[in-house]
């Protein structure tokens, strides 16, 4: 098994559950919660505190499937990081590389997600918190750690340290894989001079097409993969496209499942393709892995309960070999 760190944020997921108040309208092409007024009150059916953020939820994953799992990210000293805290420990991650800042006026961040119980549509406010800047989380901790593997998922437009950490892993020989965010995507041009150092990239097709231009998944693929040796794009329920440049495939979804909450769904996808990778599957059964965890997941409320674990029983999906 491999030595993975996953660097990203760490947030409690706060669940505001109904199935009559956050039901939806249509205005235009835009769909908008059609019973919440200013100034009103309204009772809930169901509240859940989870442990959310890309970087513990790729760090479970590593974890289950058995690899040595590191976390890197920020996290205060209040109830929801102790909750963070408690969550990993659990789950077998290493949390000795977190770093806690001294001031008590600095917080973990917090994710109100109101879901409706009926369509499993949901809205996220979020406040980001320490989370929300990186400059004090040291790459010097890579030497320290010594990692096979560095997941990077988003790192909230902090370019400076995701610079930093690449660099370091290059020199370490450690590989790379990323999932870049709105913000990482907000500066296309610095984005593109740092996939030459990224083994493994993730992004959905509006992402891919927002980087590189372009509407169709092959096309979108075959300019990426000048880029970067192993390009996965996702496109929803229409599956995805991936290749390693030597090999290509198509895939759709794992099985057609009830979505209950799709939220971690991208990041489990990703990192379930890194567990299997890493674990020596092939390219192939990797994508089939990352699909069968997405697909999990959104049948569970939030981010972590339907993670696999490396010994799980997969069942045949749709991908096809196109080259």
């Amino acid at each position: 098994m491999a030595r993975i760190v996953s660097l990203g944020s760490a947030l409690q997921d706060i669940y505001l559950i109904d199935r009559d108040d956050f039901g939806s309208i249509e205005l235009g092409n835009i769909s908008l919660f059609k019973s919440l007024q200013i100034g009103s009150k309204y009772d809930i059916d169901k509240i859940s505190f989870f442990v959310g953020g890309g970087g513990t939820n790729s760090a479970v994953t590593f974890a289950r499937s058995g690899h040595e799992a590191i976390f890197l990210g920020n996290v205060a000293h209040d109830p929801a990081g102790e909750a963070i805290f408690a969550l990993l420990d659990q789950e077998g991650v290493d949390t000795s590389f977190i770093s806690t800042p001294i001031s008590t006026r600095q917080k973990t961040g917090c994710s109100i997600i109101l879901l409706d119980s009926k369509s499993g549509e949901r809205t996220i406010l979020t406040y980001r918190g320490i989370s929300s800047r990186f400059s004090n989380v040291s790459e010097r901790d890579l030497d320290l750690i010594l990692p096979d593997w560095l997941y990077i998922t988003t790192l909230r437009g902090d370019m400076g340290a995701l610079v930093r950490f690449i660099d370091k892993a290059k020199a370490l020989g450690t590989k790379i894989m990323f999932n870049p965010g709105v913000l990482e995507l907000a500066n296309p041009r610095q984005l593109l001079s740092l996939l030459p150092d990224i083994d493994v990239l993730l992004l959905n097709k509006h992402e891919a097409a927002s980087l590189v231009g372009g509407s169709l998944l092959e096309e979108l693929l075959n300019k990426l993969k000048n880029y970067t040796p192993l390009v996965i794009i996702t496109d929803g329920a229409m599956g995805g496209i991936a290749t390693n440049r030597k090999t290509t495939y198509r895939f759709g979804i794992y099985e057609d499942a009830k979505i209950k909450d799709t939220t971690g769904a991208g990041d489990a996808f990703g990192s379930g393709f890194l567990a299997a990778f890493a674990s020596g599957k092939s390219f192939r059964s990797s994508l089939i892995f990352a699909s069968a965890n997405s697909t999990s997941v959104v049948q569970h409320l939030g981010a972590k309960g339907g993670i696999l674990s490396n010994n799980v029983s997969l069942h045949p999906m749709p991908i096809q070999l196109i080259n």
